[in-house]
């Protein structure tokens, strides 16, 4: 009996024992990339080795000025195709995009009260203005500030008048990029709105935050319903404010000549680059625009963003990066004057049914990044919030906005995630669409981070999507 009580006791010690063993824990598994150290790696890479800043140089000071349907565009095609090679690309090619033919011609603008003489006032026309065939229009000035005017306005007021709108961004709002959309959506800067009003031609104060008188150039668009298209120009903000106090003691007359025409169509193309997949063949797309204005070096306005898009293929194969899946450069053909260039490739993509992750585009200018706009589902949008700490060393903090508005925006409704990085934009629309948009504004340390960011960010989601 006792062997037999001593049996049982010991079995329920054994099992009372075995059941306060504590469950075993599932280790985590060990990522596979220190993120902190690879940051780091690549941004010491960019800021030692980096060749944005030399490029841009080359870009600006070589090819200079690169507007659509021009010899200007052509160097600029066969620039890039060079320096994709160089920054690494292993497929190039060229994406024939129809394009607008637009010529400025000579242009001129003068200004006069009662009997005295005429006085030249610095302009520029509109892209794609129609001109005055290269005759002078003279007519009286009319003074508007703002939509409600307009509206207020009859017919017969407008009639045979220059309109001239003096209507500035707005100062108070601080995002300046949504200051210049505001201003910029106005139907006060529409051509064809005061052309049915009946006026003859429409002047107005260019969209600036600069308080010099350089003259910032606006593309223009028609309604296919215009029976008549006016010439449309902008003046800087100096001869802007000038001219409001002249109005309002006085009557002024205008003098515009402009040889402005449209001759077409041509054939210029999108310049690609790509280094394919190891895992797959599904893209992570860059994209900048490639063109500038016809009288600019487009610094900002986009060299900066065509070398920063070169240095992420460039660190990626100097860091000997092995990608997941096909990271390529798409620089855009006449981003400035009609948009063909991010509707064609939008379209091909479609067409072939290419399988793109996501989309980032920069076209904000070269300065210091502070975040990344995320146009995209929320359920993406959860997957990069965690990657903020990794980012905040670099003063990247802001993940909170929602709109891609540059060259990547037809990819939106092909339900392409994307991405726009966000700058400090505070000079951005002293230089923007002005000739002041030089090599000289652009800081170099500045314009590496962009570069370094953007690497990190396309780094991140070829690792973990």
């Amino acid at each position: 009996m006792k062997k037999i009580l001593l049996i049982i006791f010991s079995l329920f010690l054994s099992g009372f024992l075995f059941s306060q063993k504590k469950p075993v824990k599932k280790l985590k598994p060990i990522p596979k990339f220190n993120y902190i150290d690879e940051f780091k790696k690549i941004s010491d890479e960019i800021l030692i080795n980096g060749t944005a800043y030399d490029n841009l140089g080359e870009l600006t000071k070589n090819v200079g000025a690169r507007f659509s349907a021009t010899p200007g565009y052509e160097k600029a095609t066969e620039w890039a195709v060079k320096n994709l090679k160089e920054a690494g690309a292993e497929n190039i090619w060229k994406q024939e995009v129809r394009v607008p033919i637009w010529i400025r011609g000579k242009e001129s603008l003068q200004i006069k009260t009662g009997n005295g003489d005429w006085k030249n006032i610095r302009m520029l026309s509109f892209g794609n203005s129609e001109g005055t065939g290269g005759k002078d229009m003279i007519y009286d000035i009319l003074l508007i500030n703002d939509a409600q005017e307009l509206v207020n306005l009859t017919s017969a007021q407008v009639k045979d008048k220059i309109i001239f709108v003096n209507y500035p961004i707005d100062p108070k709002i601080i995002s300046t990029v949504d200051s210049y959309l505001i201003a910029a959506k106005s139907k006060l800067l529409s051509a064809s709105v005061i052309g049915k009003k009946g006026a003859k031609a429409l002047i107005i104060r260019s969209l600036t935050t600069a308080t010099d008188d350089i003259p910032h150039a606006k593309q223009i668009y028609y309604e296919p319903d215009d029976k008549v298209k006016i010439p449309a120009v902008t003046i800087g903000v100096k001869s802007a404010d000038e001219l409001e106090k002249l109005l309002k003691k006085q009557t002024v007359k205008a003098k515009l000549n402009m040889t402005a025409e449209s001759k077409g169509e041509t054939i210029n193309h999108n310049v690609i680059g790509e280094i394919p997949g190891k895992k797959d063949s599904k893209v992570i797309v860059l994209g900048a625009q490639l063109d500038s204005w016809d009288f600019a070096e487009g610094a900002h306005d986009d060299g900066t963003g065509v070398v920063q898009c070169l240095e992420v293929l460039r660190t990626f194969k100097a860091l000997g990066y092995d990608n997941n899946h096909t990271i390529r450069v798409v620089l855009y053909a006449n981003s400035e004057n009609g948009g063909q260039g991010r509707e064609t490739y939008a379209a091909q993509v479609k067409k072939k049914e290419e399988k793109h992750i996501v989309a980032l585009g920069t076209d904000s200018g070269g300065y210091s990044p502070r975040g990344f706009s995320l146009d995209m589902s929320p359920q993406r949008r959860r997957l990069i919030f965690p990657w903020k700490e990794y980012f905040l060393p670099y003063g990247v903090y802001d993940f909170d906005q929602t709109d891609a508005i540059q060259d990547i925006a037809p990819l939106k409704k092909l339900d392409i995630p994307l991405i726009e990085m966000v700058v400090d934009t505070q000079r951005y629309f002293d230089y923007h669409h002005s000739e002041k948009d030089t090599f000289d504004k652009v800081n170099k340390r500045e314009l590496l981070f962009g570069a370094i960011v953007m690497t990190q960010m396309v780094f991140m989601i070829d690792k973990n999507w």
